[in-house]
């Protein structure tokens, strides 16, 4: 599944503080983020979480997180 997401993210540093706990929530997943985009999308690709999961993680970590629809 991929999955698109408008996010909070606005800086490098943000994602930096992400990206330890992306990798050990959902370990098996090719993800990115493009601040240049106005909303700050947030591109994972996984066969194992769930859109709920990833907003969830987000949220927990203090950022706003919703799945853009097609």
């Amino acid at each position: 599944m991929i999955y698109i997401f408008k996010t909070s993210v606005t800086k490098k540093q943000d994602i930096l503080q992400l990206t330890p706990v992306i990798k050990k929530s959902i370990p098996y997943c090719k993800w990115s983020f493009d601040l240049t985009d106005c909303d700050n999308i947030l591109r994972i690709e996984t066969k194992e979480a769930q859109k709920e999961a990833i907003i969830q993680l987000l949220k927990e970590n203090g950022f706003e997180c919703e799945e853009l629809s097609d």
